[in-house]
């Protein structure tokens, strides 16, 4: 109890920046840095960098991964579970009971002016966020190179899924051309390495599988739902790029092959969801803090909406729990075998390359979400975004401003302005 209770302040913050984590994994980063490594000290601005590079080389949702392995860092895997369920909670709680909305709610996506400001103050964090990352990882002429080309390269590909593996892949080949770094001269002990995590990631996949195409022949009663617990958790394995793949994906599952010819005069219990409610659920996401990945909540209810409220509630908690699960246990397997393989000089050097590459990422993500939003105009829309965005950027790297007040003042903004 002595060790729990040293980690509540730290819990605390967790659960702050689940409530003001606006603006998706963009956004979240640069609050990540400016709470827990400028304000608590819980990790170092090197050690956040890696965890990110990290992370982007493993599907599922990287910055809820990122934010785990903070909680893992400081208290293993107890804190970095309770760490998780903190994180995504308050987004889940919210994005599952705007599937019970919905009808109410109606087919139009739903806007609110509070949130207006919400997107600039996104470019806001990520840019401070970009501009720290650079002047930790980006020090000599190749690493600059390698951050030009996979910004620029990130730009025009933002929305392909294996972008960002493939560089990082190149990346960190391209470093390891130099001979000039080493790691920390260090005897290199065998490490044993536990495999729990990645037994239970395939045994849970399997199951999963089996259950639901077992259900689907058999037609059993309750099929949705097993159904839907395979099709998330496969979901949750394989989505390179976050939320903006996640989304198209549960489209196609859901909008898209339902409506296929083989199952349009066919009595089959499948999952069908209409495509308005299924993006007012995507519109929603991005207006409320937390991981985008909450949408699982949603989608979940909204997918077992007719089975009954008690299936409807359930089919949220299957949606919040098996988008996740695999990101939890992928991160937590493979971290501490990374640490060990790390020690060696072609990873080493590898991480100079993979660092580079996450640099560009937070370029381009700035650069593409600015795409979206007038700034060049003459008008006066133009001046608030570009206000608001430079404003965001000089009270994150001047003063000693919380994260949480910086979003309160946006919203407060959208609401006058």
């Amino acid at each position: 109890m002595p060790a729990f209770i040293r980690h509540i302040p730290f819990l605390k913050a967790v659960f702050l920046h689940s409530i003001t984590a606006f603006g998706g994994p963009q956004g979240h980063l640069g609050m990540m840095l400016k709470t827990f490594v400028d304000k608590r000290k819980d990790v170092s601005k090197v050690e956040l960098m890696e965890y990110i590079s990290f992370c982007q080389m493993l599907p599922g949702a990287s910055s809820t991964q990122t934010l785990t392995l903070i909680g893992y860092k400081r208290g293993g895997i107890p804190l970095a579970v309770l760490t998780l369920f903190i994180w995504i909670l308050p987004a889940c709680s919210i994005m599952g009971a705007l599937s019970f909305l919905i009808g109410s709610i109606g087919s139009t996506p739903v806007k609110s002016q509070v949130f207006r400001f919400i997107p600039e103050m996104a470019i806001g964090f990520l840019t401070y966020a970009a501009f720290k990352a650079f002047r930790v990882s980006v020090n000599n002429l190749i690493t600059l190179v390698i951050m030009l080309l996979a910004m620029t390269i990130t730009y025009f590909l933002f929305k392909t899924p294996w972008v960002i593996p493939a560089l990082i892949i190149v990346g960190g080949i391209v470093t390891n051309f130099s001979s000039k770094r080493f790691p920390e001269q260090e005897k290199i002990k065998p490490r044993h390495i536990r495999w729990t995590n990645i037994w239970l990631f395939l045994l849970v996949f399997l199951i999963a599988g089996f259950l639901s195409e077992t259900a689907r022949k058999h037609d059993w009663k309750d099929r949705k739902a097993y159904n839907l617990f395979e099709n998330f958790y496969r979901f949750g394995s394989f989505v390179f790029g976050g939320g903006d793949v996640l989304i198209p994906m549960m489209v196609d599952q859901y909008v898209a092959r339902p409506t296929a010819k083989k199952f349009q005069d066919s009595t089959q219990n499948i999952i069908r969801i209409k495509r308005d409610d299924l993006l007012t659920g995507a519109g929603m996401v991005r207006a409320i803090p937390g991981p985008v990945f909450s949408i699982g909540s949603y989608v979940g209810g909204i997918a077992l909406k007719e089975e009954g409220k008690n299936f409807q509630l359930l089919g949220c908690i299957i949606g919040s729990i098996a988008i996740f699960l695999p990101s939890a246990l992928l991160v937590l397997f493979f971290f501490p075998v990374w640490q060990y393989l790390k020690k060696y000089v072609v990873v080493y050097r590898a991480l100079e390359g993979i660092n580079a590459v996450v640099v560009g990422f937070m370029w381009a993500a700035s650069l593409y979400l600015l795409k979206d939003i007038s700034i060049f105009s003459s008008g006066y829309q133009s001046l608030l975004n570009v206000i608001i965005i430079a404003a965001t950027v000089c009270m994150l790297q001047f003063t000693k401003l919380p994260p949480p007040m910086i979003v309160l003042g946006c919203l407060i903004a959208g609401i006058i302005f």
